[in-house]
């Protein structure tokens, strides 16, 4: 399973922002199938007190088509986020980090602001 290039940057802001990283990568049995999201994290509020938990999918957008690149990581998403509703997690909360450009350039405007 290869990484996305930008993988170990989005694991490193993570970590700076408080979040520890449990698993890299986060494995789930789905059905027959594992599946593989690319990281998960935690963040502890308190001592006592469970924190949040996060998986986070890592996109590129390296392609040359941000259409094409969109409807994999839509359909990845889509996948990885029933698999962790019928999980023993379904509270942990699904992500997708994408290049800020990729955001600023695509993501932020009709039709991907909608789906």
């Amino acid at each position: 399973m290869a990484k996305d290039i930008f993988h170990d940057t989005v694991k490193l802001a993570l970590q700076k922002d408080g979040w520890t990283i449990t698993h890299d990568p986060y494995r789930l049995r789905y059905g027959i199938a594992d599946i593989y999201i690319d990281l998960a994290a935690e963040e502890v509020i308190a001592a006592q007190k469970a924190g949040r938990k996060i998986a986070v999918e890592v996109k590129s957008f390296v392609s040359g088509s941000n259409v094409s690149e969109f409807h994999t990581a839509l359909g990845q998403f889509l996948n990885y986020r029933i698999a962790l509703e019928v999980s023993e997690e379904p509270d942990r909360i699904l992500y997708l980090a994408v290049p800020s450009d990729v955001h600023q350039t695509f993501l932020r405007f009709e039709p991907a602001k909608t789906v």
